[in-house]
């Protein structure tokens, strides 16, 4: 008899999470409301956290370049302060324990249009 996998299939909305994610380039950092648009559910800013949090490619899908949109770091599997060495090794800017948000980092131009310049 063969053994059951452990994993659950990845949902639409997980893959167009990772999708997205994927091309996060270092040192720049999106939200996780600014994904919940690009994939078209603007209030899923939560749903978009709860699949990061099952991210099944960590190597190849950042999910430590999102964060809040607030600046503050928000969850990581590996812990806040594993998330917060990567994004310094990364070069993002920090001030008084938060990410600085500019369109620089973001790469995006005020959190708009997320989905266009990601292309």
């Amino acid at each position: 008899m063969p053994k059951k996998s452990s994993k659950k299939p990845i949902t639409s909305f997980q893959e167009k999470v990772y999708k997205i994610v994927k091309k996060i380039k270092k040192g720049r950092v999106m939200t996780y409301k600014q994904i919940a648009r690009a994939v078209g559910c603007p209030e899923a800013f939560r749903a978009v956290g709860n699949s990061l949090n099952k991210n099944p490619d960590i190597k190849n899908i950042p999910c430590h370049r999102v964060v809040k949109s607030d600046g503050t770091i928000g969850g990581y599997r590996y812990g806040i302060k594993k998330k917060l060495s990567l994004l310094r090794r990364e070069g993002v800017a920090r001030q008084k324990g938060k990410v600085v948000l500019q369109a620089k980092i973001l790469g995006v131009n005020n959190g708009e249009n997320t989905m266009e310049k990601m292309r």
